[in-house]
């Protein structure tokens, strides 16, 4: 059987994926996160895969291993390398809540990325239920902290990536459908403001606001964004009494940049700015990084079989470098050869109008099909 005839039905995928969406699973709430990981890991144990939960460190939830049947068992084959959380905070579905509307499916997480996920264990369903061998064996692995840079699980990523031949990452497809085949480099930084308290009605001139030195900290830091390299200030905390003239602030800052030099450089800008010398301290931390992942001929010429099965199907996929860090950036940085942003297509990630177009379901588990049926 070719793996354009498996009997891939998006009508009746969108139950089993509604109970994924349905499943809220925000990085912060590891509890949340774990829920999640139990649906995925009861659907590959009834494939008769080998399932292990890794548990969680750093506050956060577990991970997810499970190795697929195969005569070949524990050679290099496929890692398939997915994140099961969300941006959005358990709640959302009251704004967010699942619904179809025409063709498109909109939820919380469900193109960011348990559509992709969850196509891709369709395809492996699917396949066995065919009664067809993948040439290599395939692993699945599904981790819990992507959103926040993958503190927890980067070397895990790393490792089991070592013992394979191939990387599929289903994030979700470029805006054009294309996939993408290398990524730009991701650092995060912690920015911290300490300043003098005083009683805001009384004695205001006695105090140095935090908060006022972080509100021009911010607007100097995202004044150094350039067509290399950009700087965003994505969270701020500070303040407990309106009547207290604020004595620390903190916020978070994330870079991005297309090569790695380029970042080399954004780092020390944005660590040039810690400044002891003044009424109010400025203290800056790196956080976790992403590196810069290029493609190379590996990439490449998986990109290339991706592309052939995508014409059988009936598409064109294009490909290119992407902002935005995946767990891609890991495993493309260390000559795996990585194909990223193979999932499922849609709009709004990170918002409350995400939603994936439903064909794409048919669509991308038939593609993940075609690449477990076809490498070697």
């Amino acid at each position: 059987m070719n793996f354009k005839e498996l009997p891939f039905d998006a009508g009746q995928m969108l139950p089993g994926l509604r109970t994924w969406v349905e499943c809220e699973s925000p990085t912060f709430d590891a509890a949340a996160v774990n829920r999640m990981m139990d649906l995925a890991a009861y659907e590959l144990a009834a494939l008769g895969a080998e399932i292990e939960r890794i548990p969680g460190r750093m506050g956060f939830g577990g991970s997810l291993r499970a190795r697929l049947p195969h005569k070949n068992k524990g050679t290099p084959g496929i890692l398939l390398s997915g994140h099961m959380d969300t941006v959005h905070p358990v709640g959302t579905l009251q704004g967010l809540p699942f619904r179809v509307d025409g063709n498109k499916a909109y939820g919380p997480g469900i193109q960011d990325m348990k559509g992709g996920n969850y196509v891709s264990v369709e395809a492996l369903r699917q396949i066995l239920a065919a009664g067809l061998e993948t040439p290599l064996p395939v692993t699945v692995l599904f981790t819990p902290d992507e959103e926040v840079g993958t503190p927890s699980t980067r070397d895990l990523i790393e490792n089991e990536a070592a013992r394979n031949k191939y990387v599929m990452v289903p994030e979700p497809a470029r805006p054009d459908g294309g996939c993408v085949t290398g990524r730009y480099a991701i650092a995060r930084f912690n920015l911290k403001t300490v300043g003098r308290p005083s009683h805001a009605g009384w004695a205001l001139k006695d105090g140095r606001s935090a908060i006022a030195a972080m509100a021009r900290k911010v607007l100097e830091i995202e004044a150094m964004t350039g067509e290399d390299c950009t700087f965003s200030v994505g969270v701020i905390h500070a303040g407990q009494w309106v009547n207290c003239v604020s004595s620390s602030c903190a916020a978070e800052v994330l870079s991005m940049a297309k090569r790695q030099e380029d970042l080399d450089e954004g780092v020390k800008r944005m660590l040039d700015l810690s400044d002891a010398s003044g009424d109010v301290i400025v203290e800056v931390t790196r956080g976790v990084t992403r590196p810069v992942w290029e493609a190379d001929a590996g990439t490449l010429a998986l990109y290339e079989i991706t592309r052939s099965l995508a014409k059988e199907i009936g598409f064109d996929l294009t490909h290119a470098s992407a902002g935005g860090g995946s767990d891609g950036n890991f495993t493309g940085a260390m000559g795996i050869p990585t194909i990223d942003s193979i999932g499922v297509r849609g709009a709004g990630l990170h918002t409350l109008n995400e939603h994936i177009e439903i064909d794409s379901l048919t669509e991308r588990a038939k593609l993940a099909a075609g690449l477990f049926l076809t490498l070697t």
